[in-house]
């Protein structure tokens, strides 16, 4: 049987409940505080920040340090408007990028030669142990070896240079060809001996200075003809006239040892005497066809005997004279250019001729094509078999054993569906990955596309349509790696790949690069390459030429190293 609890027995007592009841108002005061007091410090905090505007791109202030932070560079800036900064990095051998630096090896990134500041140059030339130069006044002047700069010739109002081991050559603005020797000792001797072929200058009234020899043409040019443009190989020199006529310089008795020059036979004058010889420099290739034939398959020649008594081994000037390559004539040349041991010829037609050394495919004969040496000009094939396609070359650029060719290719000419687009072709010895195919290749006989650079287009907004991306101007190294300057709606950028191995790349690394690969300055910025108006420029001895003046960078690509000058807009 159940029994009931009297109902006050099952409830607690009331003193308890009232004291839990004032415990949790309490606390929820107490909450309430905190949350009050967090968001105060939060209001407090955006009243402090409120008018300080922050961007994700900024720079951390002034006080913010830490172990990665880095100091930005001082001085003038590579592309500020108010000063012209040469930039120059690779391999420093015989000071020939810092003279006042005999301690730095290398030069890892790009760094401005303050001794060339607010200095325009019409050419600049990077070889072996020296380098040379012309300033904005037409003066050459040569540094390295432990020398200063010093002017070396002056008063001919010099345009172009080309360097070689033993021989600077200069193309005056008159079409002349003048020959400097670039051993500075030799050439004192040269000053104080005035040989019969060398012409004397001081300096009379700010007249001529220096030693020098004129190379002459052996046949006469045409009235107003003169020359416009040379290249230089390691042992012969290519000059090409205003009429399109294509000429070839013996610099040695090497000079025709791959058959570059395009001809065996000329005649020059005998040293220390007015009477001419007859000289014939015949390529290995035809004095000993089985040079590089097994024991078995030699035959007992004496080609090669009589081929060395048939070169006349002669002195610096080797010969005074230039001569006109004889299976050119009657063709028109737009551009003439001297690989290290090739030549290449573009027609106005674009099509384009090459001869000479082809051990690694750099003539760009193909694939099938094994000799190592052409001795007569041939058609380089650039085209493609596709129906409806134009091609034409439209430059030509080489250095060392590599060849690269700037090619146009237009679907559909002369119809409204018309497009064209660039493809930049190379050809040669890859094995620094200077094709740009992504690839490192010893040998590359048929032209390949290089990356990243072929077939670019970009909205035009004058023509409303599609335009090519063309390079502007292309810079190859006799040792291995490519300089290119992309010419853009956003400007010039400045590309580069290849060999490696000195830092001639410019971004502080030695591993060589297979793709072109856009450089950047010192602010991680794209390296755009500018052109503008000069308050004023300076000669390299410091007077000041002329003001407002149109200038332009240029990227230039020697023996290991690399620069980057003002060039003075022709």
């Amino acid at each position: 049987m159940f029994k009931l609890r009297p109902l006050g027995s099952a409830r607690r007592p009331l003193s308890s409940t009232a004291n839990s009841s004032k415990n949790w108002r309490t606390q929820s005061r107490q909450r309430l505080a905190v949350t009050s007091a967090v968001v105060a410090v939060s209001v407090l905090a955006y009243s402090g920040l409120k008018h300080t505007v922050i961007q994700n791109d900024s720079l951390p202030p002034a006080s913010f340090k830490h172990e990665y932070s880095t100091e930005q560079p001082k001085g003038p800036r590579p592309n500020s408007d108010d000063a012209l900064n040469t930039l120059i990095w690779g391999s420093n051998s015989s000071q020939k990028l810092l003279p006042d630096n005999s301690k730095s090896e290398f030069i890892q990134s790009p760094t401005t030669a303050k001794w060339l500041d607010n200095v325009a140059l019409r050419d600049l030339a990077l070889h072996k142990e020296y380098a040379a130069c012309v300033d904005a006044r037409g003066d050459v002047y040569q540094w390295g070896q432990g020398g200063q700069p010093s002017p070396v010739l002056k008063g001919q109002n010099i345009v172009q240079l080309q360097s070689t081991d033993a021989i600077i050559y200069a193309l005056s603005s008159s079409g002349k060809i003048y020959a400097l020797e670039a051993d500075p000792m030799r050439r004192s001797e040269q000053d104080s001996i005035a040989r019969s072929w060398w012409k004397i200058g001081w300096i009379w009234g700010g007249e001529i200075i220096g030693a020098f020899q004129e190379v002459v043409p052996r046949t006469e040019l045409s009235w107003g003809e003169r020359f416009i443009s040379i290249s230089a190989g390691n042992n012969h020199l290519l000059g090409l006239t205003s009429s399109g006529r294509a000429f070839a310089h013996p610099i040695t008795n090497s000079a025709n040892a791959y058959g570059q020059l395009g001809f065996r036979k000329f005649d020059m004058f005998s040293p220390g005497s007015k009477e001419r010889i007859p000289v014939e420099l015949v390529p290995k290739s035809v004095a000993d066809p089985y040079a590089k034939a097994s024991p078995f398959r030699r035959r007992d020649s004496q080609s090669g005997e009589t081929s060395e008594k048939t070169n006349t081994a002669v002195t610096f000037p080797f010969c005074p004279s230039i001569f006109e390559i004889p299976s050119l004539q009657g063709i028109k040349v737009s551009q003439l250019v001297a690989g290290g041991r090739s030549s290449f010829a573009l027609t106005a037609t674009g099509r384009v001729l090459g001869w000479g050394a082809n051990e690694y495919g750099q003539i760009g004969l193909g694939d099938n094509v094994t000799l190592d040496t052409i001795t007569v000009p041939t058609e380089v094939i650039l085209w493609r078999m596709a129906q409806g396609t134009q091609t034409k070359c439209v430059n030509v650029t080489a250095g060392g054993d590599l060849t690269c060719f700037t090619v146009e290719r237009t679907t559909q000419p002369d119809t409204p569906r018309s497009s064209t687009t660039v493809e930049l072709l190379l050809s040669g010895n890859g094995q620094y990955g200077s094709l740009g195919n992504n690839l490192y290749t010893n040998a590359q006989g048929s032209p390949t596309r290089a990356r990243n650079v072929s077939n670019l287009t970009q909205y035009d907004d004058a023509t409303k349509s599609l335009q090519p991306i063309t390079p502007y101007s292309i810079s190859v190294s006799p040792t291995g790696h490519v300089l290119l300057t992309l010419n853009s709606n956003l400007g010039r950028d400045l590309l580069a790949w290849g060999k490696n191995y000195n830092y001639e790349l410019g971004n502080g690394k030695r591993s060589g690069l297979a793709v072109p690969t856009t450089l950047t300055d010192a602010d991680g910025d794209r390296f755009l390459l500018r052109r503008k108006k000069a308050k004023e420029v300076l000669d390299l001895q410091g007077h000041v030429w002329k003001r407002d003046v149109e200038v332009e960078q240029k990227a230039v690509a020697g023996y290991n190293s690399s620069a980057m000058f003002w060039k003075v807009s022709t």
